[in-house]
């Protein structure tokens, strides 16, 4: 579990084909992780199988790979980092799984005072449980949905401080993100289809 909120930056070193999928290598800044600890890279939970000083790395499983942007991923791209939440922690952000939900797109980039403003084009299983003001992970940082301009789109506000810590600042139009809705939104979402209740698809 985590809670979208990014202690740390890092950047792809290698990534190789194996075994179906794709082992990560990430330098980062974390000194002691091991073996089997969960970090969210870009807010996709991966288990560390390697480390050592200043690097990790993690398999990214087909199942991770056809939900993601990893088989994309090239030397130096920056990453958003954030290890495992423990218990007793702050929960600045939100309550994130590091399930990422799909893959979104930039379709708009807009300044506002202090602000940078996102319209980003998402999957359905996003935008379906998506509301003003509800809870929403992008590339592994937890964010406030401003507003939903369209459908299958929503935006996002970027203050200061995230655009200078984060890779967010980065992000043009056509550029791709992970996104992973709000969880208790899925939940929802998920009792009433079960109860043939949903209005979605």
């Amino acid at each position: 579990m985590f809670t979208g909120i990014v202690t740390a930056t890092g950047q792809v070193q290698t990534t190789r084909w194996i075994d179906g999928g794709l082992d990560v290598t990430v330098e980062c800044p974390y000194q002691d992780l091991v073996a089997g600890e969960s970090v969210a890279v870009d807010g996709a939970c991966l288990t560390v199988q390697d480390s050592g000083p200043n690097r990790f790395t993690a398999h990214v499983v087909r199942t991770s790979l056809d939900r993601t942007r990893f088989a994309e991923y090239r030397w130096g791209d920056r990453v958003n980092l954030e290890r495992a939440l423990r218990v007793g922690d702050r929960l600045g952000g939100h309550l994130v799984q590091g399930h990422v939900d799909g893959v979104g797109t930039v379709a708009r980039v807009e300044e506002r005072d202090e602000a940078r403003l996102l319209d980003l084009r998402v999957p359905p299983a996003v935008s379906e449980v998506s509301v003003p003001l509800g809870s929403v992970t992008v590339d592994g940082v937890s964010l406030t949905v401003n507003t939903v301009p369209a459908p299958g789109m929503i935006q996002i506000a970027l203050i200061p401080f995230t655009l200078q810590h984060t890779t967010l600042g980065e992000r043009l139009v056509g550029h791709r993100v992970h996104v992973e809705a709000d969880t208790i939104g899925k939940y929802l979402a998920g009792l009433l289809r079960a109860r043939g209740e949903w209005g979605g698809s």
